[in-house]
């Protein structure tokens, strides 16, 4: 059994919802599933979402698995990058479609700031990250 792609659907989730949404902390927000090359605050790249799916756990009925996907929101400031967090977990919880059954929240928004990359100094940009369980449907052929 093969399932769908739990982390480009919710990617595509968050880009489509908040491609209208009003709120300040929202305004020019870029969706991906790469953490972007350079994070310096130099670069005009701000507000980021990041989806990442850390774990796939089939159930043993093999009619969905549970992917848990990380969601880390980087922005210009702690408290926008929480804001702009929460929003993106209550989409995700609200949502169900074709990929994604449903969502559950797991942990956080817990606010930390980008201060390492692979061993080099980060870019101390504020961020905020979350993770939710998703219960993905098998693909169809």
């Amino acid at each position: 059994m093969i399932f769908a792609d739990a982390q480009a659907a919710a990617a595509g989730v968050l880009r489509t919802a908040l491609a209208g949404r009003s709120e300040p902390y929202a305004a020019g927000v870029t969706v991906g599933t790469r953490v972007p090359g350079d994070r310096s605050p130099e670069i005009p790249h701000l507000p980021y979402v990041l989806v990442r799916k850390d774990t796939d756990l089939p159930h043993s009925s093999m009619a969905n698995t549970r992917a848990t996907l990380r969601v880390t929101v980087w922005h210009t400031d702690a408290d926008q990058a929480h804001d702009l967090a929460q929003l993106c977990q209550g989409l995700l919880i609200v949502h169900s479609g074709p990929v994604i059954r449903g969502v559950r929240p797991a942990t956080g928004p817990l606010a930390a700031v980008d201060d390492t990359s692979r061993g080099t100094p980060g870019s101390d940009i504020d961020l905020s990250t979350f993770t939710v369980l998703a219960n993905v449907r098998p693909a169809t052929a």
